[in-house]
C-alpha cells in the first residue's frame, strides 16, 4: 500500500546527505528485575523477535519514480527483515557510561538504508549491575522527537508485574494522516516552498506576521527569526563521524531553581546549557562577544486535548530564537536574561494560528536551511548557534515487561551550521540531556556534561544563599 509523504517530512529525505543524515536516536538504560533469570532483558527481546510482528508504521519505506514524478511517497512492505533491523552488540567486561556513549556516538553516525524501513534497534549488553541500553535510531521522516516519544510511551507501563509489553516495533500508528499531507510529497526546495505558500495563502495578515519577526530580530527582540547570532566554530560545515554524550540531573533541583527565579525549567536547562557552552568556548579561545543563540522548537500540538494539530505522527513543531547570553559571567543574570528572551519569543506567537506560527518558524529557519544546503549561510543571514529541545518524556517510573527504565537519553541531528544539538528529556523523576555533535566541529563534547553539572550547582548555590539570606532578615525582624 502506497501513502502520501507531508512535504516536511519529504524535506528531511531531500537535505540528506552521507556526512549530513537526518535520524534521530534514542538510548534508553534498562535495569532487570531482581527475580529475573539471567540475561532477562535479552530473552525478552528474543521472544519479541520470534513473534515476527511489525505494525505498519515500522513496514514503511520512502519510495519515488517516474510514476510519482520523482516526488517521494511511502510504500509499506509486506514483510521487513527483522534479523537486519534488530541486532545485538556488546560493551566490553567492565564498561560504563562512557564506553556506551562511544559505541552509540558510531551507531548514530551512518545513513539508514533507504531501500529498507527507516528504523534500528540496538540492544546493547555489557552495563554494570546486568542493565542493558536500548539505542533506537529512526529517521526524522517518520518522526519528530516528541512522535517517537509518543510511541516509546506505548511500550512501558507503571506496572513493574505487567508482561507481554510490545515492542517499538510491534507499536501500531493511532493516527490518521495529516490533512496538510500533499499526495506526492516534495523532492526539493521549490515544492516544499510551494507546499509553504499554500498553506499560508489566504491567511491574513501574513505578510504583517512575517514582518513583525523581522522588526524583532533586527532589534534583538525574541521570536522566530535572529539576524543576530554570532559565528563560533560550532557554526562550520560537517563531517560524518559524530559524538554523543548523555547526563542526568534530579528534577527537584532544577525545580528548586526555578521557582526561586519564578521560572521555567525549561529556562533553567537554556541557562545551564549557555554557561556550559561559555566555558567550553572559553577552552578553546573562542567565546565570542555577542551572545550565542539557540534555536529552540516548540511543540504545536493541542496538549489540552491530548491530540496533534492534523492527528500525524510527523514533524508538527514551530521554533523560537533565544539568548543563552553566554556574555554574561554571573549564573543569575544569565538566567534571567534567558527567561526574559523566552517570554518575549512567546509573546511573538501568543495568539497566532498554527499555519501562522509554522510560516513564521520557516522564515526564521531559512538561514539554517541555507547553511544545510550551501555548508554556510550567505551574508548577511545569521543561522542559529544550535538546536536546543526539550522533549517531555514518561512521568514516574516506567518499566519494559518487568524491567525498570533507568533513564532515556535524546539524539538529534546537527546539521552544517548548526554542529551541535542539545536534547533535554523527563523520565523517572530525573532530567536528561543528550549532546549530539559532528566530532570534527566539537572536540571534547564529553567535557559539557561536567560542565552542564557545575551550572546547575551554581544555579542551586544561589537559590540556597537567597532562601537563607532571606530567612535570617525574617527572623531578625521578630
Amino acid at each position: 500500500m502506497d501513502l502520501p509523504m507531508a512535504a516536511a517530512d519529504a524535506l528531511f529525505l531531500w537535505a540528506e546527505t552521507p556526512t549530513r543524515p537526518l535520524h534521530n536516536g534514542m538510548v534508553a538504560v534498562l535495569s532487570p528485575p531482581e527475580s529475573g533469570p539471567g540475561r532477562y532483558v535479552r530473552k525478552v527481546f528474543a521472544a519479541a523477535l520470534a513473534r515476527q510482528e511489525v505494525a505498519p508504521l515500522w513496514r514503511r519505506r520512502p519510495q519515488r519514480s517516474l510514476t510519482s514524478l520523482g516526488q517521494w511517497y511511502w510504500r509499506t512492505e509486506a514483510e521487513v527483515e527483522l534479523d537486519y533491523h534488530v541486532r545485538l552488540s556488546g560493551l566490553p567486561r567492565g564498561a560504563g557510561l562512557g564506553q556506551l556513549w562511544e559505541l552509540v556516538s558510531e551507531l548514530h553516525a551512518g545513513m539508514l538504508d533507504r531501500s529498507r524501513p527507516l528504523w534500528q534497534v540496538d540492544l546493547i549488553e555489557g552495563l554494570p549491575g546486568g542493565r542493558y541500553a536500548v539505542y533506537v535510531k529512526i529517521h526524522h521522516a517518520i518522526a519528530d522527537g516528541v512522535s517517537a516519544m509518543r510511541l516509546l510511551q506505548e511500550t512501558v507501563s507503571a506496572d513493574p508485574n505487567q508482561r507481554r509489553m510490545p515492542a517499538l516495533w510491534e507499536v501500531p500508528e493511532r493516527a490518521q494522516l495529516s490533512e496538510h499531507a500533499e499526495p506526492g510529497g516534495c523532492l526539493g526546495p521549490l515544492p516544499l516552498a510551494r507546499g509553504v505558500l499554500g498553506e499560508a495563502r489566504g491567511l491574513p495578515g501574513m505578510a504583517r506576521v512575517v514582518a513583525d519577526a523581522a522588526w524583532r530580530a533586527a532589534r534583538r527582540r525574541g521570536g522566530p527569526l535572529t539576524l543576530a547570532a554570532p559565528h563560533t566554530p560550532l557554526n562550520a560545515p560537517i563531517a560524518g563521524a559524530r559524538s554523543f554524550a548523555g547526563c542526568t540531573f534530579p528534577i527537584d533541583r532544577l525545580r528548586q531553581v526555578a521557582e526561586h527565579a519564578d521560572a521555567t525549567i525549561n529556562d533553567v536547562v537554556l541557562a545551564m546549557c549557555g554557561g556550559a557552552l561559555r566555558g567550553y568556548l572559553i577552552s578553546r579561545g573562542a567565546l565570542p562577544r555577542a551572545p550565542l543563540i539557540a534555536m529552540v522548537p516548540v511543540s504545536l500540538r493541542d496538549t489540552r486535548a491530548g491530540v496533534v494539530f492534523g492527528e500525524v505522527p510527523g514533524n508538527n513543531v514551530g521554533t523560537l530564537m533565544c539568548s543563552l547570553a553566554t556574555h554574561l559571567a554571573s549564573p543569575a543574570e544569565r538566567l534571567s536574561a534567558v527567561q526574559a528572551s523566552m517570554r518575549e519569543g512567546k509573546a511573538a506567537i501568543a495568539g497566532r494560528s498554527r499555519d501562522q506560527v509554522l510560516a513564521m518558524s520557516a522564515f526564521g529557519a531559512a538561514p539554517l536551511a541555507l547553511a544545510m544546503t550551501l555548508g554556510r549561510a550567505p551574508a548577511p543571514l545569521r543561522p542559529p548557534n544550535m538546536m536546543i529541545s526539550n522533549v517531555p518524556g514518561p512521568q514516574g517510573t516506567r518499566y519494559w515487561n518487568g524491567a525498570r527504565l533507568d533513564a532515556l537519553y535524546l539524539q538529534a541531528a546537527p546539521v552544517d551550521g548548526a554542529a551541535l544539538n542539545i536534547t533535554c528529556s523527563s523520565t523517572n523523576d530525573q532530567i536528561t540531556v543528550g549532546l549530539t555533535g559532528c566530532r570534527r566541529a566539537v572536540p571534547g563534547l564529553s567535557s559539557l556534561t561536567d560542565r552542564l553539572a557545575r551550572e546547575l550547582e551554581l544555579l542551586v548555590g544561589i537559590s540556597e544563599a537567597d532562601l537563607g539570606t532571606s530567612h535570617r532578615r525574617t527572623v531578625g525582624r521578630r
